[in-house]
């Protein structure tokens, strides 16, 4: 599939996440995003909105928790994690920003409440667990329509071309 197909229709993602090869065996493997049977989403009962809005789950983690849309409509919709734990909260504002925090950092579920230095030891621990992950990213990015080279990064660059520091976890003087 070439990328300007994958960008002509706005809803091609959730399909390829449940069949394509190479998007499966990342996103269900490395970044524990499965959206290959959607018959086994469902949210219990009485899981909703506060302010009445459908969620609708399109994936599931390996715990149960539950990846969903919220409101009516197709990709573009915002995303929400439900977890079996008792929390939830926004995680993108579309599938297609979901896919590419998953492909750039497929260790998020572990990173809230980390310092950068922790962050990057779970990076590297991620690394050291799945030592292909830049080739299973790149064949999954390409599966999917999506340019590897074109991903985010963590990095801000400034105008002189040189990364900018953390904004949180530096330490000032």
């Amino acid at each position: 599939m070439n990328g300007s197909n994958a960008q002509a229709n706005p809803d091609a993602l959730l399909p390829l996440l449940r069949t394509d090869e190479e998007a499966v065996a990342f996103f269900a493997c490395v970044a524990d995003l499965d959206a290959t049977d959607p018959a086994s989403h469902a949210l219990d009962d009485g899981v909703r909105l506060a302010s009445g809005a459908r969620l609708e789950q399109f994936a599931r983690a390996a715990s149960g928790d539950a990846f969903c849309f919220v409101g009516e409509g197709g990709e573009e919709r915002p995303v929400v994690y439900v977890s079996l734990d008792g929390e939830a909260g926004p995680l993108a504002l579309g599938l297609p920003e979901l896919v590419r925090l998953c492909l750039v950092v497929p260790w998020w579920q572990d990173a809230p409440g980390r310092t950068p230095t922790e962050l990057q030891a779970l990076a590297d621990e991620y690394r050291e667990g799945w030592p292909d992950l830049d080739r299973r990213r790149d064949r999954a990015a390409r599966a999917l329509g999506l340019d590897p080279a074109g991903l985010p990064s963590e990095a801000v660059i400034g105008y002189e071309g040189e990364p900018l520091d953390p904004l949180f976890g530096t330490h000032h003087p």
